[in-house]
């Protein structure tokens, strides 16, 4: 699909890759970009469209599929990360993962899905990570098997929506020039760069983006 003249919505938009995100959809010609932020007045860009939402909360996410039942590109971004280890850490921190990254995604994907299709051609991107691969120490195994499961989701969705003619994207980044990441090395992906290959990847209908070197 072509960004020019779509209406996007991105989760997360308040964030610093969402913001690049939104950014980039209104360069490229977007005709509106919807900016779904968990708080009030989140969403400054000029050019954006503040909606919010919670996308652990079913009737929030139906008020903002009700309000922006315009769209043709949904972009996945928002997602929580905390260190929990799946042996010995608090069940609850494991839940709360899965309820952000799986159930949350699927909640927002659900809720739009009826749009997209009447709207197709259309598109889903979902900011997935190299950690649906790469598994390192220090406690962040539920946070991986949450990204892990988020990346089958994305697989499972590309199936059962591309016979009605939405496409679904799966972005996966390392780490990015991000709050989260910077305990991670000194080596961070520009958000702008990631931003446009994950843009790219949606109009060229590619399956999955590799947006640097780590998951490459």
């Amino acid at each position: 699909m072509q960004v020019q003249g779509s209406v996007a919505l991105v989760t997360g938009a308040e964030r610093r890759l969402g913001r690049r995100l939104t950014e980039e959809l209104l360069r490229r010609g977007a005709a509106k970009v919807y900016g779904a932020v968990g708080a009030p007045n989140g969403m400054t860009t000029p050019g954006v469209v503040p909606l919010q939402i919670d996308i652990t909360d079913p009737a929030s996410v139906t008020a903002a599929a009700h309000a922006a039942s315009d769209i043709t590109l949904l972009v996945n971004n928002v997602g929580t990360y905390g260190v929990a280890s799946l042996l010995d850490g608090p069940l609850e921190d494991v839940r709360a993962l899965m309820d952000s990254h799986y159930f949350g995604t699927l909640t927002v994907t659900r809720a739009f899905a009826p749009h997209l299709i009447a709207n197709a051609p259309s598109a889903i991107l979902n900011i997935v990570s190299v950690r649906s691969w790469l598994h390192p120490r220090g406690g962040t195994g539920a946070y991986a098997v949450a990204k892990s499961a988020l990346w089958a989701q994305t697989d499972a969705v590309r199936t059962e929506l591309e016979p009605d003619g939405v496409a679904v994207t799966a972005l996966h980044v390392g780490y990015l020039d991000t709050d989260t990441a910077t305990q991670f090395g000194p080596a961070k992906t520009d958000l702008t760069t990631v931003a446009a290959q994950a843009l790219d990847g949606v109009e060229h209908g590619l399956i999955e983006v590799l947006a640097d070197e780590l998951p490459r």
